[in-house]
């Protein structure tokens, strides 16, 4: 049994990442900062169908919450799997977003990302082995008109992500991102039903994406299936915006 931590677990792909590799058997730690309520459901959830689940409190943005959270996750032997999947969106004109947003959209997304990592590998570098999966978006790789600041933080996480590999490859760790296109989740309620249906229709495969297809990415990434995988990219996005 392995200990994977998911921070923003109890969003629309954190949890389907959490029910996934709870239903394989592991220990989830389904992080959260803000979400309590619906990440101590999805606890009871899993722990309902005899799953080792715990809520954790975690909030990327602070080095305090992160530092304990990982602390307590070390009193059961420590991060085997981290699964960086908190993150903040940010629509408007690029010279519209004030900088106080465009802080926070960065340390979300790029800071919180590798402010968990560093807490991590004081468990992986130890054991000379680990699991590293940033969740990434489509917009990191070809950019996005009126989301500017989020696409530039999620190309920092590809650029993370790639160099990050190379570094920790040596002592057993493998690094890799999944990006997503676009996935029916909370995020795209803010769509009339007409917008989603043209998004369907400007992806190739003529539907969106499902939380379950990337959460399928992800166990993928970190299965021995992948053991020679690392410093990749997977795109689960449909050949959208390719």
């Amino acid at each position: 049994m392995r200990n994977i931590v998911i921070t923003g677990a109890a969003g629309g792909i954190g949890s389907a990442v959490s029910r996934l590799f709870a239903a394989a058997g592991e220990r989830v730690f389904l992080g959260y900062a803000h979400s309590k309520d619906a990440a101590e459901q999805l606890q009871n959830e899993l722990r309902a169908q005899g799953r080792e689940a715990f809520a954790l409190p975690l909030d990327v943005t602070d080095p305090a919450s992160v530092k304990d959270a990982f602390a307590a996750v070390r009193e059961l032997g420590g991060a085997d799997v981290l699964i960086n999947n908190a993150g903040l969106a940010c629509d408007g004109l690029f010279q519209d977003v004030d900088d106080i947003t465009a802080a926070e959209v960065f340390e979300v997304n790029l800071n919180g990302a590798q402010r968990c990592i560093r807490a991590a590998l004081e468990s992986m570098l130890p054991k000379q082995q680990g699991v590293i999966v940033n969740i990434t978006s489509i917009w990191g790789e070809v950019g996005a008109s009126c989301e500017v600041h989020y696409s530039a933080a999620k190309a920092g996480v590809i650029g993370l992500t790639k160099a990050l590999a190379k570094e920790l490859g040596p002592s057993g760790i493998r690094v890799n991102a999944v990006s997503p296109g676009v996935i029916r989740t909370p995020m795209l309620d803010r769509y009339d039903e007409a917008t989603l249906q043209e998004l369907a229709e400007q992806t190739p495969l003529g539907r969106l994406g499902t939380p379950e297809d990337v959460a399928n990415a992800v166990g993928f990434l970190c299965s021995p299936a992948a053991s020679f995988i690392t410093a990749q990219i997977l795109g689960v996005d449909g050949a959208f915006a390719r």
